[in-house]
């Protein structure tokens, strides 16, 4: 009876998604028509939440400080789990949505209103929680800081690729800024009196390069130049450089970062500069919880999806839902638009193609059923906690490096 109850119930989840699909493609699409960077995604914010509030959720905007963050949040039954269904929305600098996160906030507004819907006496509290800035801006981690995961049982998000696929990783990772300083001199006059800023970011990218022998092969080291000069006659005065690093962990991360530290200070001291390093919010790695993982699996499967296993070295990026996962149980699965690779205007058309609302449409059914699933079914949600007590567990007795 209870197979059969989750079946209808399901059933109906797929409904109320396909009786929604020309809402979402339109929600979609408005925001993949107007991109908006990490922390200015007003226009983003509005059309997510509008229909939230219509369906009759409490919707709370400027969480955490965020002016482009927002919790909406609908109650089923006081006593069940909290679980969080997770939207990002930001856009990428030059390329637009390249990255499809059009469809990652659509589909998770597309999955509560779809559970609400299907599901008036869902045994728990839903919340859609809209993170900013992914991109480089750690919005989750803000909202982490703050409190807005404390409480949530479980989490998730659905990512659009180029696969299918539940339980890819991610690396840990945090952005520098080098800044140089040299002394201004003319170049060719009196060259002798400068110091140059530029001589010593480039020693820095040539010291950054001979770490790479010594490292491990998940560590990344990527950089640009965004100021090297005002003109080729004036020795620089002032020269920065743009750094992501990444490692498997944060532990690792921590290593690498301080070698990296270490060879940009020693490579500035040699032609006579000084270098201040800031750094950004540290991205952590991934945690997917596989209890929950192997329920959205079985859910694309029913969608009629083939679900492949991720790659086993490279391949992989960094996302600030890593920072839920040391809090939460946290899922972060894909769901296939196309052939195209990430970051590319390829892939911003893929996100704004009929594959992308066909994938946006299988997104928010799988979401909602994955959600459902742990909340209807106690034994399923303890595995779930059960799980992520005993990793944390295990984090909280490694010894420091």
């Amino acid at each position: 009876m209870q197979q059969q109850t989750a079946d209808s119930t399901k059933e109906k989840i797929w409904q109320a998604v396909d009786a929604r699909d020309s809402q979402l493609r339109e929600i979609a699409l408005n925001i993949h028509a107007n991109p908006e960077l990490g922390f200015a995604e007003f226009k983003a914010v509005q059309w997510l939440t509008a229909p939230l509030r219509e369906a009759g959720f409490d919707v709370e905007t400027g969480i955490a400080g965020l002016d482009t963050a927002f919790r909406a949040t609908w109650v089923g039954k006081e006593d069940g789990p909290t679980i969080a269904l997770i939207g990002e929305y930001d856009a990428l600098p030059e390329l637009g949505h390249a990255c499809g996160h059009n469809l990652i906030g659509t589909a998770a507004v597309g999955a509560a209103l779809a559970l609400k819907e299907a599901c008036p006496d869902f045994p728990g509290k839903l919340l859609v929680l809209g993170t900013p800035a992914e991109e480089g801006g750690g919005g989750k981690i803000i909202m982490c800081e703050a409190g807005v995961f404390d409480d949530v049982d479980a989490a998730m998000m659905c990512h659009p690729r180029s696969k299918n696929m539940v339980l890819r990783g991610g690396l840990a990772c945090v952005g520098l800024t080098l800044k140089f300083y040299g002394k201004q001199a003319h170049a060719s006059a009196n060259p002798e009196q400068g110091v140059s800023a530029l001589d010593a970011m480039i020693n820095a990218f040539v010291a950054i390069n001979s770490l790479r022998q010594f490292v491990k092969q998940d560590v990344r080291m990527h950089g640009i130049i965004t100021k090297g000069g005002e003109a080729a006659n004036i020795v620089p005065a002032y020269c920065e450089a743009s750094f992501i690093v990444r490692a498997a962990n944060i532990r690792e991360l921590n290593t690498v970062k301080a070698k990296l530290v270490e060879a940009v200070h020693h490579a500035a001291a040699g032609v006579g500069a000084t270098c201040e390093i800031e750094e950004g919010l540290t991205y952590a790695e991934r945690n997917n919880n596989k209890t929950m993982a192997r329920l959205f699996q079985h859910n694309l499967q029913e969608l009629g999806l083939v679900v492949e296993e991720p790659p086993q070295s490279g391949g992989i990026g960094s996302s600030d839902i890593g920072n839920v996962g040391q809090i939460t149980a946290t899922i972060h699965p894909y769901v296939r638009i196309g052939d195209a690779v990430p970051h590319t205007p390829a892939f911003r058309e893929a996100a704004c193609s009929e594959g992308g609302m066909v994938g946006l449409n299988q997104a928010a059914k799988a979401l909602a059923m994955t959600a459902y699933d742990i909340c209807a079914n106690p034994e399923v949600l303890k595995e779930v906690r059960e799980e992520f007590t005993a990793w944390k567990a295990a984090q909280a007795s490694m010894q420091p490096l």
